[in-house]
């Protein structure tokens, strides 16, 4: 297993490499190998569905360190042997023992989805593997995760894994361009050893990483989970255990017994005692990450009574060698069999990842092992860059591929209808529905759900305006529509469920000369009380909190003749500032409308609108011709948690009024998808701005009913 000169080690993306980790020649670290086993088999193991690992994902940490710290022995035993860095050398390594593999995955995975996943997920799925190609796929799933209204149709991607190997990739453009930088420095210090400058490099990464990634995990953790910049930090303490190697090794041997084992225990420990509320990474990575810079570094001086006792055996040894590509194979093939069977039970899922060990061996060896051992490619660093390149191009081209057909499947369905009168169908007299049973289906769908899958956003106009605030950022963004100069004034306030109404508003803006304005944040209800964010962190929504603030304070400053609020939040934080509770949130609505009230403005309250089970836009598209399967209970929306909160804050304010569109959007004994050859939802509980447009009779009747002078005029 081992290379006659080299050690011969996987990295954290798992792909063998002739690597030195020391001074010249090195021993083969049977340790190392089975921490790689460890960091996949915890991986593995939580993605297939295993309750009692809630932190599997913390292998991925584990992984950072094992590849910063071989790639840095590398670096360090070339500059000892010869005095420099050869950065071609070093990409030529990185591009052979990577690329080909990983282009093996991506074309099979564009395959596969091509066969077994819905079409509406093709082109997004396409532009994954694209950018899984070049390794920028993670800032693509950065911004994907705090896209508030994207987010409503995010598919899970089979290449989601990638983000991992792209933050290596990403460190490896930078780590090895510093050394260089370190050992100019130490010739000009006329240094003849290079570490105490590499050491400054190294805190130049490290230092702004770990910093940045406690801050960003506190504010943003859905995209703090993604970017490199919150990880380098973990590749930099890999990246320091290959400086301190040498002394490392001879540390007293009980000591280092311990050390490792502790390092050892502290990884499982966060494989069972994190979980998917943990704000990730921030400091909370340290357990995993530390965990095992203590097993690498403590090894050699533990010697036999260390963790290789179990981490050097056979088996953790042979799954270590398939790492790389059990890691690549897993994720896909998990994500395929759902998308085709639905979601897999446990028992599937571990199946499914126990299949990929098929795989992963034949790409170990027909691809991994054949490339490793090419003396003709070992010796000619052009060759293995133009092999890496011609590989990278398949994969690109594999995921364009699939955006073309996503395309053309698309292009294939009817989508311009001159009929599509929605909830127009309907009287605007309470209490008609539900008018009969879901129809089956439409020639023509507008807008079509295979649109809206492969990325058209059926929302209001406040997002082509910027006029919607995202989650980050607590500035009021105050757009005006209908007529500036209106006599009437009508402030629409509160989170994406009360910006959905908007088209609907805008009708009646126009047809009433109102001057309609609107201010609405992501997730952010418009209350008094202190909210929570949506990302399960358990943090306060301090972005939110100061908007409401800033929201108040002017609209109690503008005065409008009227203010409608909606919002998909039951809960907020009680005054103690533990726990949430729907009477915090009460107190919190009537708050804010009371002092709206005191200044002359009626507030009307519309209701909350359910969540339907299951995806209605991806059921919609792959059940066209039999969509009441898409339907569901109208009990939900009595159920809904958010709507008998506001029931509840109305009853105890006379003065505030409340209107409900629900028997316009459910119209029929269950709850439809798609009705007067529209659709109604874009996505999640999210009702499309096409549908909403239509609802503008239904909302004109309502508004009249609690006082609000509207009145609609068919269009002739």
């Amino acid at each position: 297993m081992t290379s006659p000169e080299l050690t011969n080690q996987v990295s954290r993306d798992g792909a063998r490499t002739e690597e030195a980790t020391g001074r010249g020649p090195s021993r083969f670290r049977g340790d190392v190998a089975g921490l790689r086993a460890v960091a996949v088999g915890v991986v593995l193991l939580y993605h297939a569905g295993l309750s009692f690992l809630p932190g599997g994902f913390v292998g991925v940490d584990v992984f950072f360190v094992i590849s910063g710290f071989l790639i840095t022995g590398q670096l360090i035993s070339e500059i000892e042997r010869t005095g420099r860095v050869s950065l071609i050398g070093f990409y030529a390594r990185r591009a052979k023992r990577i690329l080909p593999a990983a282009t093996v995955v991506l074309a099979a995975t564009a395959v596969a989805v091509r066969l077994f996943v819905p079409r509406g997920d093709w082109q997004a799925i396409g532009g994954d593997i694209a950018a899984a190609a070049v390794y920028v796929v993670n800032w693509r799933f950065a911004d994907r995760a705090v896209d508030y209204l994207a987010a409503d149709n995010a598919v899970e991607s089979p290449v989601q894994h990638f983000w991992s190997l792209a933050v290596e990739e990403q460190f490896y453009l930078v780590w090895p361009l510093l050394i260089v930088l370190a050992i100019l420095a130490a010739r000009a210090l006329r240094r003849s050893d290079v570490r105490p400058v590499l050491w400054i490099g190294l805190a130049v990464l490290a230092v702004p990483s770990f910093v940045w990634s406690i801050l960003e995990t506190a504010n943003s953790p859905a995209r703090a989970f993604f970017v490199s910049t919150t990880r380098l930090w973990e590749l930099a303490v890999g990246a320091g255990v290959a400086l301190i190697a040498a002394r490392a090794a001879r540390m007293p041997r009980a000591v280092a017994v311990a050390l490792g084992w502790l390092g050892l225990a502290a990884i499982l420990a966060a494989s069972l005692l994190v979980s998917g509320k943990t704000a990730w990474p921030g400091y909370a990575a340290a357990l995993p990450t530390l965990g095992a810079a203590a097993v690498i570094a403590a090894g050699p001086a533990a010697g036999s009574r260390g963790p290789v006792l179990v981490l050097g055996t056979l088996p953790f040894r042979w799954v270590g060698d398939l790492s790389y590509s059990l890691y690549l194979w897993h994720w896909p093939m998990l994500v395929v069999a759902a998308a085709h069977w639905g979601k897999l039970s446990t028992v599937e899922g571990l199946a499914v990842a126990l299949a990929s060990v098929v795989p992963a061996w034949l790409t170990f060896r027909l691809v991994e092992n054949p490339l490793r051992y090419s003396r003709k490619i070992a010796t000619s660093p052009r060759l293995a860059l133009s092999l890496g390149g011609n590989f990278t191009l398949a994969g690109i081209c594999a995921g364009l591929a699939l955006v073309l057909l996503g395309a053309w499947a698309a292009a294939a369905v009817p989508t311009k209808s001159r009929y599509a009168p929605g909830a127009a169908l309907l009287s605007t007299r309470a209490g008609t529905a539900p008018i009969g049973p879901v129809p089956e289906r439409f020639d023509v769908i507008t807008p079509d759900p295979l649109q809206i899958r492969q990325g058209f956003l059926d929302v209001p106009v406040t997002k082509r305006d910027n006029c919607f605030q995202q989650v980050e950022g607590a500035e009021v963004r105050w757009c005006t529509y209908g007529n500036p100069d209106g006599a009437t004034t009508v402030a629409l306030v509160g989170d994406s469920k009360m910006d959905q109404w908007l088209p609907a508003f805008q009708v009646l803006a126009e047809q009433n000369d109102w001057k309609l304005v609107i201010a609405a944040k992501a997730g952010c209800a418009f209350t008094s009380a202190k909210v929570l964010k949506g990302d399960k962190s358990g943090n306060p929504y301090t972005d939110c909190i100061e908007w409401n603030r800033a929201l108040l304070s002017r609209l109690m400053q503008e005065r409008p003749d009227y203010v409608v609020t909606s919002q998909s939040a039951p809960t907020a934080l009680n005054r103690t500032g533990r726990g949430v509770s729907v009477d915090a949130m009460v107190a919190g609505v009537r708050s804010s409308w009371k002092k709206l009230d005191s200044v002359g403005s009626q507030v009307v309250v519309m209701a909350n609108n359910p969540l339907p089970p299951g995806a209605p836009v991806a059921c919609a598209d792959e059940n066209r011709k039999r969509l009441s399967v898409c339907a569901f209970d109208r009990r939900l929306h009595d159920q809904d948690q958010a709507y008998r909160m506001q029931r509840r804050a109305v009853t105890g304010v006379p003065e505030v009024k409340m209107i409900d569109l629900f028997d316009a959007i459910c119209p029929t004994d269950r709850c439809p998808v798609v009705f007067g050859n529209v659709l109604i939802y874009r996505g999640g509980s999210h009702i499309g701005a096409a549908y909403v447009k239509t609802t503008a009779p239904h909302l004109a009747r309502a508004l009249s009913d609690v006082g609000v002078p509207a009145v609609y005029a068919p269009a002739k």
